[in-house]
């Protein structure tokens, strides 16, 4: 069941004006001057230009990423969030009765109170389902900049490589969603191979075993 439209102010932490989203349009300059997004009413058989192209949208958890100094949940340790500011689709038929689906998501980065400027990244999964189950999917990882001096940034990315089977042309679903945690240093304990003597000693130590 769908949880979130592609509208869902308010969504993030009490941030004036953050994460909002907007249905069809927005990316008309990078979709070729068109203005995405046909009726979701259904299609007439005779008309190829009237395709189904339902809204994109969000489901229950694929909203926002968050990352904390310490413990999640304490808003005074909020160092950033990603989240959704714009969404786009565009939908085109195709002779064979497939369709083609272009879609565009607008990302904004926004520092929190333990938060400095830098480069985060966020992995964005872009899919078509029927009846709940994937017919095509892509996940994009995500760079958004926060400049020094600033407290937000934005990036884009258009996924324009979906395609909607003839068979599944009508009920489809298109489904955006962020995942996983914000990249975090890594620190690993590598195993350090024994020095040659050491190496040589425990191999005499397993022969007289």
């Amino acid at each position: 069941m769908r949880r979130a439209s592609i509208i869902f102010a308010g969504l993030v932490l009490a941030v004036p004006g953050a994460a909002r989203a907007e249905p069809g349009g927005f990316f008309k300059n990078m979709f070729g001057g068109s203005e995405g997004g046909a009726s979701v009413a259904a299609p007439r058989a005779q008309d190829p230009d009237d395709v189904y192209c339902p809204p994109v949208f969000v489901p229950d958890g694929g909203a926002a990423i968050q990352a904390f100094a310490g413990a999640a949940g304490d808003n005074r340790r909020l160092r950033h969030q990603i989240v959704f500011s714009r969404l786009s689709r565009e939908c085109k038929a195709r002779p064979d009765g497939s369709v083609a689906v272009r879609v565009g998501v607008e990302l904004r980065a926004l520092l929190g109170p333990a938060g400095t400027a830098g480069r985060f990244e966020a992995p964005v999964t872009i899919a078509v389902k029927y009846n709940e189950q994937p017919v095509m999917a892509r996940t994009h990882r995500v760079a958004v900049a926060v400049p020094a001096g600033a407290v937000q940034g934005e990036a884009t990315v258009i996924e324009n490589d979906l395609s909607v089977p003839a068979d599944k042309a009508m009920g489809y679903d298109i489904e955006v969603t962020l995942a996983g945690a914000a990249t975090r240093a890594k620190s690993a304990v590598r195993r350090r191979k024994p020095a040659p003597a050491a190496a040589a000693e425990q191999s005499e130590a397993a022969a007289e075993q």
